[in-house]
């Protein structure tokens, strides 16, 4: 919902499609394989909807399946990784912190990442798994969700930090919790802005920007039609913490 809220912001008069696996989500703690079928059956219901780009919005899946898909698939396809690069390049005498699931921690692909960016050993990673379920279940709580990420981050010196990177999609909802248990000073990264403007650039290259009625449908595992009064809670919560963010 981060992504397509940033595509809403960006591109408000396209149409869109959002498809939420309810029945095999999270990913982050589930094998390759499963993941994999997964994303595979929904892109291929997708793709019988006769959608014109895909978005893989989601740091696990993106790792675990985008090459396979594009191998099939002619239309445009754009995947997530957690923005480790820009975060590097925009802390010099700090540390970076990157969250994420452990299947996105795991792969191959952000190990390479790794390899290429981090050439300072600057960069740690933490699983926050727990973070996805809190966010399925529409659990904010703000002391709850604090104390869940001291715990996690019991042990790490956090003024030592510059930069936080979301590496999961859900992370965004996240923000202003994150936030208050770093230093103020450091800043939050996530991938969705970068996202969403690779996207728009390549549909304005193919001449595929429309000028529809920002209308999105919502389905679900098994392309069944949801009702949209939950989506629309995500949306309404991403507009309060982008209103709403902390000063610093």
């Amino acid at each position: 919902m981060s992504v397509l809220y940033e595509a809403l912001k960006q591109m408000p008069c396209e149409d869109y499609i959002y498809y939420a696996d309810f029945a095999n989500v999270p990913y982050g703690d589930k094998s390759r394989e499963h993941v994999r079928n997964c994303i595979f059956d929904a892109v291929h219901l997708l793709a019988m909807e006769g959608i014109e780009a895909l978005v893989v919005a989601c740091n696990t899946a993106t790792s675990v399946a985008i090459q396979d898909i594009r191998r099939i698939y002619d239309f445009p396809i754009i995947g997530m990784e957690p923005a480790v690069k820009p975060a590097v390049s925009s802390v010099s005498d700090k540390r970076v912190m990157v969250f994420a699931t452990p299947l996105t921690l795991c792969e191959s692909k952000f190990t390479g990442l790794l390899r290429q960016v981090d050439i300072n050993n600057a960069v740690d990673f933490l699983p926050l798994q727990e973070l996805v379920g809190f966010a399925e279940a529409f659990q904010f709580d703000n002391n709850m969700i604090t104390a869940y990420l001291r715990d996690r981050l019991e042990g790490y010196d956090l003024t030592q930090y510059g930069a936080v990177v979301l590496g999961c999609t859900h992370f965004r909802f996240f923000e202003n919790h994150i936030r208050s248990v770093f230093p103020k000073n450091a800043i939050i990264i996530d991938g969705n802005f970068g996202t969403v403007q690779n996207l728009k650039n390549i549909l304005l290259s193919r001449g595929d920007i429309h000028h529809g009625s920002g209308k999105v449908r919502y389905f679900a595992s098994g392309m069944q039609s949801i009702p949209s009064i939950k989506m629309e809670r995500y949306l309404h919560l991403l507009r309060y913490i982008e209103n709403h963010k902390p000063e610093t």
